[in-house]
């Protein structure tokens, strides 16, 4: 379930909200509203996978936060929640100012773009980190179909 949760999350949901502003018809209040909302679903999905991980390993006694895989994903999930705070409040605060929210914004950009490129590896490395264990019990084979995805 961690791997669904967290493709569909951070890299399907997080990848829409950040081409909405592009794509989607309609003014730019209801364009930041799907941006908001897109993204508090991203987050959402993103903690519960972490928690369905956290829950699995602990379960059956296995340790936590040992490869890059788990600290990339640490760091990714706990950027996106800053992020997305700070965007909550800079961006729907009404005393934020427009000339704070003019200053803010090419960090914002910047930085969704980090943290979904921070996903995009927490991603890889968590798909390679699978298929090695998966080479490691010799459940499949090295030059398997699967090595190949």
């Amino acid at each position: 379930m961690h791997p669904v949760l967290m493709l569909v999350g951070l890299i399907l949901l997080n990848g829409e909200a950040m081409l909405v502003y592009k794509t989607a018809p309609g003014t730019k209040n209801y364009k930041k509203v799907l941006h908001l909302v897109l993204q508090a679903f991203a987050l959402a999905l993103g903690v519960t996978g972490i928690w369905t991980a956290y829950k699995f390993r602990n379960g059956k006694g296995i340790s936590g936060f040992y490869s890059l895989h788990s600290w990339l994903g640490l760091a990714c999930i706990l950027l996106f929640g800053i992020q997305w705070l700070a965007g909550l409040a800079s961006f729907w605060y009404p005393r934020g100012g427009r000339i704070r929210r003019h200053t803010l914004l090419p960090w914002h950009a910047f930085l969704g773009l980090y943290i979904y490129g921070l996903a995009v590896a927490a991603a890889e490395t968590g798909f390679l980190e699978r298929l090695t264990f998966l080479q490691a019990s010799r459940t499949i084979a090295r030059d398997s179909l699967e090595t190949l995805v």
